[in-house]
């Protein structure tokens, strides 16, 4: 490890561990005495005893690293981005140094002031009005009162609820509760700034305008760690990367390398029509897997180039939950988004959640891919409220050319991406040559949601 005097934040052999545990089977009938002695196993658990090793009434426990030989440093005014599949560690790391949650091992040295922006929202009261909550919030974040004062017009400006600043905010819509609370969290002036995945709430021009004051934040010279699934956002706004898998330190170095190495993760040797999502808490709706058919339904491990394709999502949800949307990505291999097909109340579609396994159909009745690698990944939320489970970068897919211009070529990814159906109209009155899609594919895409 370097002792540079500009490194801000270093980690050094980095662990956290929690206790996960498993009951066997749920008792028909459970007495009190039962609840006295479980409530003994825990303390036994936590006090290192050898009976916590195994519970009361096939009560099992288990111990789950979250992060694992962490190190890496920091220096000031550097903005690293910090990557990985869900559940690779990254929210765990930022808790640990945002002093939320104590490592198990390791130690982690920070320099300088620190703000953190994990959870937009947290410290907001519902009977408070919009500028109670503001001085609230605030302070709960780590401004001062003056600091606060200061900036109140920029926040008020930045949110757009002027109109309603003296409203309790229990009787804001969720678009207005969520721009309200980025506002106050993006106007901090700390030392450091540590922010996870800030990019997802709002709506799509919202995104945006938080992205440029995320900009903004990384050119004024402060020490940002930033983590996000987009990946376009990572490499505007990083100058460098730390890849996380399975709690571990993958890679450390350059935004760009980073970002190839993570990618490259997600493609598969060998083409299946079944993708896996990443584990995610059982507690909450969550993905299960992305499977690709045909018009025909049956197995397609590889879609053709203007070919139709079928994406069935899967997800259990452990409860009902109306309103709800989900939305399908395909991207590039260094992670740029082509494009995504959404079930929001503007695609006219809303989507009911019904406890258990559900899927829902995607049918593209023209894959407008050349030949190559490309990622597909999905999300599940309630539009300008909460994302259940996001996973834009799945796992990567293989799409097979054709020569569907019959030039002798079939389209492929180094070449260019998107084959556009087109015509050539030549002067003089000569002929047009066309190159439209093959007769015979479906011309719609739909979306069907199947509970079972």
């Amino acid at each position: 490890m370097s002792t540079n005097a500009d490194v801000v934040i270093r980690a050094e052999g980095l662990g956290k561990r929690y206790i996960i545990g498993h009951q066997a089977q749920r008792e028909p009938y459970v007495a009190l005495r039962d609840v006295i002695a479980q409530a003994a196993r825990n303390v036994f658990t936590k006090a290192g005893s050898p009976f916590g090793s195994r519970g009361l009434s096939g009560t099992t426990t288990e111990e789950f690293w979250a992060l694992k030989n962490v190190s890496f440093e920091v220096r000031r005014g550097e903005v690293m981005g910090i990557i990985g599949r869900n559940g690779a560690g990254k929210s765990t790391l930022l808790k640990v140094l945002s002093r939320i949650a104590e490592p198990t091992e390791g130690r982690v040295t920070i320099k300088g002031r620190v703000s953190s922006l994990l959870e937009v929202g947290t410290g907001f009261h519902p009977e408070l009005s919009g500028r109670e909550n503001i001085y609230l919030n605030g302070a709960i974040l780590g401004m001062t009162r003056s600091e606060i004062k200061r900036k109140f017009d920029e926040i008020v400006d930045f949110a757009e609820i002027e109109k309603f600043l003296d409203t309790p905010v229990k009787r804001y819509s969720s678009g207005m509760y969520v721009r309200l609370a980025f506002a106050v969290a993006a106007h901090l002036e700390p030392e450091i700034l540590i922010v996870d995945e800030v990019l997802a709430v709002g709506d799509a021009e919202f995104q945006k305008k938080c992205l440029g004051k995320m900009s903004e934040v990384a050119g004024g010279g402060r020490t940002v760690l930033f983590v996000s699934h987009n990946m376009d956002a990572v490499r505007r706004l990083c100058v460098s990367g730390l890849l996380l898998s399975s709690g571990v330190v993958e890679f450390a170095g350059k935004t760009e390398e980073c970002i190839e190495r993570y990618v490259s993760q997600l493609a598969n040797l060998e083409a299946s029509h079944t993708i896996e999502f990443a584990k995610q808490s059982p507690k909450r709706p969550h993905l299960l897997r992305i499977e690709m058919f045909d018009a025909q339904n049956g197995p397609l491990p590889r879609p053709t180039t203007w070919g139709f394709v079928r994406f069935r999502i899967h997800f259990h949800s452990p409860s009902q939950v109306k309103n709800a949307s989900i939305v399908l990505y395909i991207s590039t291999m260094s992670g740029v988004l082509l494009t995504m097909c959404s079930t929001t109340p503007d695609s006219g579609i809303s989507l009911e959640y019904r406890p258990g396994d559900n899927y829902v159909d995607c049918d593209i009745s023209q894959l407008m891919l050349s030949a190559g690698s490309f990622i597909v990944g999905a999300g599940l939320f309630v539009p300008n409220i909460e994302w259940f489970d996001n996973q834009p970068l799945a796992a990567a897919f293989e799409v097979q050319g054709r020569d569907i211009f019959d030039s002798g070529l079939a389209p492929s990814a180094n070449r260019y991406l998107i084959p556009m159906p087109h015509a050539w109209r030549l002067p003089g009155n000569q002929a047009a040559a066309h190159r439209e899609p093959p007769e015979g594919a479906p011309q719609q895409e739909t979306l069907n949601l199947v509970s079972r």
